[in-house]
């Protein structure tokens, strides 16, 4: 089967919103690769090694590919896909004038190649990710996180993901209840539970991050624990305020709510993580790029939170408040 490539040069910066657009245009799958270079360095304090060379992608920049079947209308894709990256300067994104390119290519070249650079990364001393396709040996109290992320999302080894389960090994400390809001793979729920959490509630407004964060959670044995939801915050309070609660599998209000987002959306529903989140609850906070950091902090006290720490791995930041 051949398909429709379409190749976005782009800044780190943007990579989160351009790759929604693509699923929102009808991408069968979104490719995502970064800067590589040289000036980079690369953590190995814990026995990583990296099967991916480092590229020529410039510091601070993206290459983003989605994939579309044959007879998609790409003139429509391509006017529209232009107009909404354009649109993110009003939210403060940088897209760093990028460029677009088209081609087609095969199934092979692209729907599976992806997964031979995805091995079991130790994230740190406690957990390691290991793909469902790799074997993998765990050591005496390693806790091990099976991820089948799909095309659609992250293998979890991304500066804001490793600095949330970073986060989440120190803020569990056993019997709490967990909202996961934009919990996409469910990575974090997974993690959450198996470090000690009592009942974790996935939330996203996408199906297909539901389905992939339903199968993820039965790949661990969690489905019992994990509850995935198509919702946002709001809906969780509102159906809990109307007495649908025993359906979010967890009790309000939460001792830990952890969000993986881009800062804009995190600035929007500050009130519903107040709403939900118990008195001197932790709210984890990541997706921030380094330049809204400030953005973040000031939002978080002015909904009534107090950010006790914030932590950096390049240009991203994770932060840690909580509910006076």
């Amino acid at each position: 089967m051949r398909w429709h490539e379409i190749t976005v040069n782009t800044t780190e910066q943007a990579v989160e919103m351009i790759s929604n657009f693509l699923h929102e245009f009808g991408a069968g799958g979104v490719s995502i690769e970064e800067s590589g270079t040289l000036n980079k360095k690369r953590d190995t304090s814990l026995g990583q090694w990296y099967e991916l060379p480092f590229n020529d992608i410039p510091e601070g920049r993206a290459v983003i590919k989605g994939y579309f079947v044959e007879g998609t209308d790409l003139e429509s894709i391509m006017t529209t896909l232009k107009q909404s990256v354009e649109g993110l300067a009003e939210f403060g994104i940088d897209t760093g004038n990028p460029s677009y390119e088209l081609r087609e290519v095969d199934d092979e070249d692209w729907a599976n190649a992806w997964k031979q650079y995805f091995k079991p990364v130790r994230i740190t001393e406690r957990l390691t990710i290991k793909p469902t396709w790799e074997e993998y040996t765990a050591s005496e109290g390693e806790i091990i996180l099976e991820l089948d992320p799909g095309m659609a999302f992250g293998t979890g080894t991304h500066a804001t993901t490793s600095l949330c389960l970073k986060t989440l090994e120190e803020v569990i400390k056993g019997g709490e209840d967990v909202i996961d809001v934009g919990t996409g793979s469910g990575i974090l729920s997974i993690a959450a539970a198996k470090l000690g959490a009592r009942r974790v509630l996935a939330v996203d407004l996408d199906p297909v991050a539901v389905s992939s964060a339903s199968e993820n959670s039965k790949l661990n044995g969690l489905e019992d624990q994990i509850h995935v939801k198509l919702s946002d915050l709001l809906g969780v309070f509102k159906e809990s305020e109307a007495g649908g609660g025993e359906d979010l599998g967890v009790k309000l209000p939460v001792q830990v709510v952890v969000a993986n987002i881009l800062a804009e959306i995190i600035l929007l529903f500050l009130d519903d993580v107040y709403k939900v989140l118990a008195p001197g609850g932790c709210y984890v906070v990541s997706g921030v790029i380094l330049s809204k950091q400030k953005d973040v902090e000031n939002g978080l006290l002015a909904a009534g939170f107090e950010v006790e720490d914030v932590r950096r791995d390049g240009e991203w930041v994770v932060l840690i408040a909580r509910k006076r």
